[in-house]
């Protein structure tokens, strides 16, 4: 007899709510006293761009599709507006949150340390001589203040940029009483001013927000009229890029036309002082076309991101997590040619404990080496100034023959990849963009070289982007092989993006929108069997996401049957575990740390013949069925070994690890009486850095 099941609606924790979770836990390790307190504060700024990024997409994505009377629900079954209300709901607690750990606890211990954000009527008057001077010096030659009246409309307000709205009474130098006027503080000047060393106490770091120096002087910006108030605040606006695939002829132009478009989308959200008067607010909101709902007061500055600045400008190292240098495996510091080494064994790399530079390597060699033909890549996030791309470019000038597989639809990175798409053009390399409707997330590079005894290919795979920057605080794994087999399979991939034929017979790879689902479908029925004939059945995955409802409806039946389930999902997870019945045997935690977890791996136990595979997809149906994606086996022993004995750790952690419960919310772990602390990633630190 079947086991009875909890009804559809509650067989799902809905997306965005779980997004809402994540982000709590991002903003937990904010109030964590054993972490350094700049990196406090990192995490602080983190759980706010976060919540930017969320109310710009998947916010302004639900508000458009209610607009236009779409009033279907997802998976979880819950109503579109309700689930506007619960998010509003969820996310002004969220923001009261933020400030007052920014006000009650993260500002405090910084000016503890020596770190002031003063104030300004702690200004001294020393303090104050210069900042009046900056102001007329730096600020006044850009600033622009617009009083309102018929024949001067509303200025034009970029998305998440600071501004603010102005009472005036009074009558201007024509005669004309005027009421309200918007200062627009340029995106030129810096949002958070260090005063100099000797405007301060010996040993400290004062700092002095823009917007408390603009409203300090806000009078002189209207003379002859009196200033009864002056508030700031930000807008939100929607970022969603829309192309019609079976429209666009030209992809960079419409996308150029798409990213100058999207810094004036529909606004979303109007984050405001909290000291503005109603009056005014609802001015705000009646201009945006925004309502009551859409609304977020706040104590302090609106825009918490620009903090990041005083994490990242160097003064104090010493509130920083302390410096680590990324080691290499013991095969790559040989001082042989990275073909030389890669000819000869397969070789796997963890980041960032393990260096991103063999990987940079591995493209520059090429760039250099006579015998190389030609080079293949796909590029998703590079970073400005990325050397990859710099070494792509030298590999084409030199005469090489290279492809890039460029995906310029890469969210927030569309401008960047787009300069960087044009560079290769321009040095002569053939440059893809991914097909419209399907985004080409692989993590693939392919090296081409003449060798004694005919043509090898060099094959490296991934998990994560090739962007220096991101390695550096992203963990993902990183996989250099010459195998034969998995070099045909990429040949045939590159051949597919590049052409649009079928990528038929692959032998080691498993590709999206192909044959990633349908695999590890038959995998886990596989796993399913096992379990019925009696035999020990065990699936293990990490992802960053886990949200398609086939494939927790399957994960759901494995359970059921008998299969023990461990996931480790980083973010949203929409799978209830632990539900009798239903879900009994399936474990899900997430784990957030020092380093953002980005890697994917999934291991199934196969009755004893155990298989192991890293990847660059999540379990969600857009990876699965709307994106290009690479899932490689990874088969020899000694790396399975490693990779059984990194997923064991992500398991034992009890220090960073976050269990969730079947109701949606989350339980931090903590150490029992006697019990060992165990984190992952301080393991992997000390096992593999430098």
């Amino acid at each position: 007899m079947d086991a009875p099941v909890t009804p559809p609606a509650e067989k799902y924790i809905n997306r965005e709510l779980s997004f809402l979770e994540f982000n709590q836990r991002v903003l937990h390790q904010a109030g964590d006293e054993s972490i350094p307190i700049l990196e406090r504060l990192r995490f602080l700024c983190i759980s706010c761009t976060n919540l930017d990024e969320f109310f710009e997409v998947r916010v302004a994505a639900m508000k458009q599709h209610l607009e236009i009377g779409a009033r279907s629900a997802g998976p979880d079954k819950m109503a579109p507006q309700a689930l506007l209300d619960e998010i509003r709901h969820r996310s002004l607690a969220m923001v009261k949150q933020q400030y007052e750990m920014l006000n009650e606890v993260i500002l405090p211990e910084l000016a503890k340390e020596q770190i002031h954000f003063v104030h300004r009527a702690d200004w001294t008057a020393t303090q104050k001589k210069w900042l009046s001077h900056y102001y007329h010096d730096e600020i006044v030659p850009v600033l622009t203040p617009l009083t309102l009246d018929p024949s001067r409309p509303f200025p034009r307000i970029l998305n998440k940029s600071l501004n603010f709205v102005v009472r005036l009474d009074g009558k201007d130098a024509f005669g004309r009483r005027r009421h309200r006027a918007i200062v627009q503080a340029p995106r030129s000047l810096p949002r958070i001013i260090r005063l100099p060393d000797k405007l301060g106490e010996p040993g400290s770091d004062n700092y002095v927000f823009l917007s408390s120096v603009i409203h300090a002087h806000v009078t002189d910006l209207f003379p002859g009229m009196n200033v009864a108030g002056c508030y700031q605040f930000r807008v939100t606006r929607n970022s969603n890029l829309y192309l019609d695939d079976e429209e666009v002829d030209n992809l960079v132009r419409a996308l150029e036309g798409q990213l100058e478009a999207s810094r004036f989308g529909a606004a979303v959200r109007l984050e405001i002082s909290h000291r503005c008067p109603q009056d005014l607010c609802d001015f705000l909101l009646d201009h945006f076309h925004l309502g009551q709902a859409d609304l977020f007061t706040v104590d302090g500055p609106v825009n918490l991101n620009r903090l990041f600045t005083v994490c990242d400008n160097g003064q104090r190292p010493d509130l920083l997590y302390p410096p680590f240098t990324p080691g290499l495996p013991a095969v790559l510091k040989t001082g042989k040619s990275i073909f030389s080494v890669v000819r000869k064994r397969n070789v796997l790399l963890h980041h960032p404990y393990q260096s991103f530079l063999p990987v940079i390597e591995f493209i520059s060699a090429a760039a250099a080496d006579p015998k190389v033909l030609a080079i293949k890549q796909t590029l998703y996030r590079t970073g400005a100034d990325s050397p990859i791309v710099d070494h792509l470019v030298n590999a084409a000038r030199a005469g090489k023959e290279v492809t890039v597989v460029v995906e310029l639809m890469a969210r927030f990175d569309e401008a960047e990849n787009i300069a960087s798409a044009n560079r290769l053009q321009e040095a002569g390399a053939h440059v893809v963009y991914g097909l419209v409707g399907f985004k080409t997330h692989s993590k693939m590079s392919m090296v081409v070289r003449r060798e004694q005894g005919g043509i090898r290919r060099y094959v490296h795979l991934g998990t994560g982007n090739y962007h220096p920057g991101t390695t550096r605080i992203y963990t993902d794994y990183g996989y250099l092989s010459s195998n034969q087999n998995l070099g045909e399979d990429v040949h045939k991939i590159f051949m597919q993006l590049t052409s649009l034929t079928a990528a038929t017979n692959l032998v080691k790879i498993l590709t999206a929108p192909f044959t990633i689902f349908d695999a590890l479908i038959a995998k886990i029925d596989r796993e399913i069997e096992h379990a019925k004939a009696g035999n020990e059945a065990r699936i293990i995955a990490k992802l960053n996401a886990l949200t398609g409802a086939q494939m927790i409806d399957k994960l759901y039946q494995a359970s059921s049957a008998g299969v023990k389930i461990d996931l480790i999902v980083r973010g949203v997870c929409s799978l209830r575990p632990g539900v009798p019945g239903l879900s009994d045997n399936i474990h899900v935690r997430s784990i957030v740390g020092r380093f953002l977890e980005h890697s994917r791996v999934y291991y199934f136990r196969n009755n004893g013949k155990e298989e192991y595979y890293c990847s660059s997809a999540d379990w969600m149906d857009r990876n699965f069925f709307r994106r290009n994606e690479a899932c490689f086996p990874i088969r020899q022993k000694p790396l399975k070994q490693r990779l059984m004995k990194d997923l064991q750790l992500f398991l034992a952690d009890n220090c960073q690890a976050w269990v969730l419960r079947g109701d949606g919310t989350y339980e931090k772990l903590r150490p029992a009486a006697g019990e060992k602390p165990v984190s992952a990633q301080k393991a992997f630190l000390k096992m593999l850095s430098a």
